[in-house]
């Protein structure tokens, strides 16, 4: 049972669990905004488009409500509601994602160019190879 604890409190102090908590938490609370941005924002100026009914109210009535039984309908402006959610929550994080591999291709060009073997500038001949030379040249003449 120790070694069963041992293991689970190394599994939990891993950083990529504690890395996917945040993740989680602020995941959820980025929910909550981005339904709260359907809902009072974007159902109201579509309600404008159709005609002042609430996103959330469009149905589609099987069967009318009676004495015997209740209405059924399918309330699909609640799934529409939920798409558009979706669709926010998925362009928002494809956008962070993208800035973090930008973001992360930079640090990696940096590292390289920093990592890259500084070329030295060609030295300046010494005076002996000059002479040097001007031997060769001159011994080149005299043959």
């Amino acid at each position: 049972m120790k070694n069963f604890a041992q293991e689970f409190k190394e599994f939990i102090l891993k950083g990529n669990i504690i890395d996917m908590a945040v993740g989680v938490v602020i995941g959820g609370a980025f929910g909550k905004i981005v339904t709260s941005l359907v809902d009072d924002i974007i159902a109201p100026l579509i309600s404008l488009l159709t005609g002042k009914i609430a996103l959330a109210d469009l149905k589609w009535v099987i069967s009318p409500e009676t004495a015997e039984h209740g209405e059924t309908a399918l309330t699909y402006g609640n799934f529409i509601q939920s798409i558009i959610d979706f669709l926010i929550i998925a362009l928002c994080i494809f956008i962070v994602l993208k800035l973090i591999m930008k973001a992360e291709k930079k640090i990696e060009e940096a590292k390289a160019k920093k990592a890259e073997p500084v070329e030295e500038a060609a030295a300046e001949p010494s005076e002996l190879d000059v002479l040097k030379e001007i031997r060769d040249l001159l011994q080149k003449e005299d043959k």
